[in-house]
């Protein structure tokens, strides 16, 4: 009798390949309810009202990123935090929390206190520097709600990039 052989086959499990980055879902970018209290002032048929309130605020948050850039390289402590406590109503009212709370920082460091608000901060340098990395954080956390908003009012555009703060 010939001896006889056995193969064992051993069957690899595939590596599982991580899943896609997914887009931003609306619910990680701002507040659901916040947001549904304004789509319930719209018509029935038609996103008209909401969509004004929303473009209205694209609008307003880049004039007020110019005008916070312009006040950071003027060192401006005064017109930071004005600027910040501003552009911090009008993100909440839409229920943008993360742009809202890093808004609420800048007008706590242009008063010259910590991001809580609670203490001061050493010097004016301090502040500009907690500001400028702000300012970064926010135009990052708004350009991803915007992209969010716009496509949900059926806009494939692409936004146009905000400008970082300049580095002097």
């Amino acid at each position: 009798m010939t001896p006889t052989t056995t193969t064992k086959t051993v069957e690899e499990t595939p590596k599982e390949s991580p899943p896609p980055k997914k887009a931003v879902e609306m619910n990680e970018v701002l507040d659901q309810s916040t947001f549904d209290q304004i789509l319930e002032m719209d018509d029935d048929d038609d996103r008209d009202f909401s969509k004004g309130i929303v473009y209205g605020f694209f609008d307003q948050a880049e004039t007020t990123f110019e005008k916070m850039e312009k006040a950071l390289e003027e060192k401006k402590l005064e017109e930071l935090s004005s600027l910040g406590h501003f552009l911090k109503g009008s993100s909440a009212t839409l229920g943008l929390s993360k742009v809202k709370e890093h808004c609420e920082k800048i007008q706590h460091y242009g008063s010259g206190k910590d991001e809580t608000g609670t203490a001061d901060e050493p010097d004016e340098e301090t502040s500009l520097k907690n500001i400028k990395k702000t300012l970064t954080e926010v135009k990052k956390d708004y350009k991803e709600v915007e992209q969010v908003l716009r496509n949900f009012y059926g806009e494939e555009k692409k936004p146009s990039p905000v400008s970082s703060p300049s580095s002097k």
